[in-house]
C-alpha cells in the first residue's frame, strides 16, 4: 500500500510517519496547500491511502476569521475527497470533539447529535461533511480530543514548563475529556487505514476520562512532583474568545465493526509517553 499524509510537520504527523511503513509519501504545510485543486489531485495520485493530518487548528483565531479556517478545515477536505473519489483512494480525515455541543452527560456515540459551539467546531463539521457526502464507500472521519504529544505544544509539556516555573499552577475542573497520546492515535489510524473495516465515522480517543486539572495531577505525580501544586479554578477564570465544551468524552462502539478494541486507558498511555515528552520541553518552548 502507498500512503500519503497531508499535515506531516504536525505533531500527529510526524507520529504517522514514525509509524508508517516506508511506501509514505509525507506533505507538511509548506509542501502542499489542501484548498489547491490540482496540487491536491497531483499529490493524491499513485496512493493508496490518504491520512489527512492538515488543519487549521488556532481554535481562537477561528472566531476571528471563521472564513478562513472553513477554506482550510471544510474546503480543504472537500478538495482531498474528490481527489480520492477520482483516484479511489482511501481517505481518512482526521477531525474533533468540538463538532458536539459539549452538554453531554455520557459519552457521545459516533452518530450523536451534531452541534458546534464555535467557529472551529463548524469550520471541522464541514470537512466530515465533505468527507462522508462525497465517499460513502471509502471515506472514514476519525474524531480525536485533548491529543498531546511530543512535537508541538500541548497541555501536557506546558504543565511540565509550569512546573519548573510557578510553585502552584491552577486549572480548570469543569471540563471533562480523553487525554489522548498522538502516538497512540497515529497507531490506530494506521491499523485503520490496514483494515476492511467499514466506512463512516469513528472516535480516536483513550479510554477513560478526566479533568484538565485531574490531568494536571497525574502529570505531576508521574514526573515525582508534588501534584497538590495543582489546584482546582474554573473556566470563567480563563475567558477566550472560543467556547470550549464542557464536556468532551466520546464513545467507542464502531471499532468492533474493524476488528479492533478500544484505546487503552489514558493513564497508562501519559505514563508511557512522559519520558519522551520530558525530553521535548526545550524545542516546544
Amino acid at each position: 500500500m502507498r500512503w500519503l499524509v497531508t499535515g506531516a510537520g504536525g505533531m500527529l504527523g510526524h507520529d504517522l510517519l514514525r509509524v508508517l511503513p516506508a511506501e509514505v509519501t509525507a506533505l507538511g504545510r509548506g509542501d502542499l496547500d489542501i484548498t489547491d485543486a490540482d496540487a491536491v489531485a497531483a499529490a493524491v495520485a499513485g496512493h493508496d491511502v490518504v491520512v489527512n493530518a492538515a488543519a487549521w487548528t488556532d481554535v481562537d483565531g477561528a472566531e476571528a476569521d471563521e472564513a478562513a479556517a472553513t477554506r482550510v478545515n471544510g474546503t480543504g477536505v472537500e478538495t482531498l475527497a474528490l481527489a480520492c473519489a477520482k483516484t479511489g483512494a482511501r481517505l481518512i480525515h482526521v477531525s474533533t470533539d468540538y463538532v458536539f455541543a459539549g452538554d453531554a452527560t455520557e459519552p457521545y456515540p459516533e452518530d450523536g447529535p451534531i452541534s458546534p459551539v464555535n467557529a472551529y467546531g463548524r469550520s471541522k463539521l464541514a470537512g466530515e461533511r465533505a468527507v462522508l457526502e462525497t465517499l460513502p464507500e471509502t471515506g472514514y472521519v476519525v474524531r480525536t480530543a485533548w491529543l498531546y504529544g511530543r512535537h508541538g505544544r500541548n497541555f501536557v509539556t506546558t504543565m511540565l514548563r509550569l512546573a519548573d516555573e510557578r510553585e502552584t499552577v491552577d486549572v480548570v475542573d469543569d471540563q471533562r475529556g480523553q487525554p489522548t497520546w498522538s502516538l497512540d492515535l497515529a497507531r490506530r489510524l494506521v491499523e485503520l487505514g490496514a483494515s476492511d473495516a467499514p466506512s463512516g465515522v469513528y472516535h480516536g480517543t483513550s479510554s477513560g476520562q478526566s479533568t484538565w486539572y485531574g490531568l494536571a495531577r497525574e502529570i505531576f505525580a508521574l514526573a515525582g512532583l508534588d501534584a497538590d501544586r495543582v489546584r482546582p479554578t474554573t473556566s470563567d477564570r480563563f475567558v477566550r474568545p472560543a467556547k470550549r465544551p464542557a464536556y468532551s468524552v466520546l464513545g467507542h462502539r464502531r471499532w468492533a465493526a474493524a476488528g479492533l478494541p478500544p484505546m487503552r486507558n489514558w493513564k497508562e498511555a501519559l505514563r508511557e509517553a512522559l519520558p519522551g515528552l520530558q525530553e521535548a520541553i526545550p524545542a516546544n518552548r
